[in-house]
């Protein structure tokens, strides 16, 4: 007769659990990484464009770092989200739901910014910016909607 094993606690983890959990922060982590990485380079990269494109008009530099700012507030909440789902280990809407919420604000910005160039031509250009910034306007809303539904969820978990 060969002698069993003794049956595992279920409540004790096996290997290849934390395998797998040890080998999934470090994916989280190397995505942090990136992502501060990225957020870095856009930071230099605004300053930079600021500098040298105000030769063309001031409302193109700020325009140009405006695009490239947004994108860091984009990077840094999707850190944030990585953050949040490492401490929690679970993923969580709301970091989410807010990098959509920043990156439809900042498609509204540059579309407007854009648009206010094409005023007043019969190029259809201005239509199409205003329509583009009506559907990101709804896009924008419904992510409030949904971020708000989220946000009273987690208050009361019972419903």
């Amino acid at each position: 007769m060969t002698p069993r094993r003794p049956a595992a606690d279920p409540r004790e983890p096996d290997r290849f659990d934390r395998v797998f959990t040890v080998a999934e922060d470090f994916v989280y982590a190397l995505v942090a990484v990136l992502l501060l990485a990225g957020a870095g380079v856009l930071i230099v990269h605004a300053a930079y464009q600021l500098a040298t494109e105000v030769r063309h008009g001031a409302i193109e530099a700020v325009k140009l770092s405006l695009e490239s700012l947004l994108l860091v507030f984009i990077l840094v909440e999707l850190l944030a989200a990585i953050r949040a789902t490492i401490n929690e280990r679970k993923l969580i809407a709301e970091p989410f739901l807010l990098v959509g919420i920043i990156a439809s604000i900042k498609e509204i910005v540059v579309t407007a910014v854009d648009a206010r160039e094409s005023f007043g031509h019969d190029d259809g250009v201005f239509a199409d910016s205003m329509i583009a910034i009506g559907v990101l306007a709804g896009v924008l809303l419904t992510l409030s909607v949904a971020t708000l539904l989220v946000r009273r969820k987690e208050r009361e978990p019972a419903e």
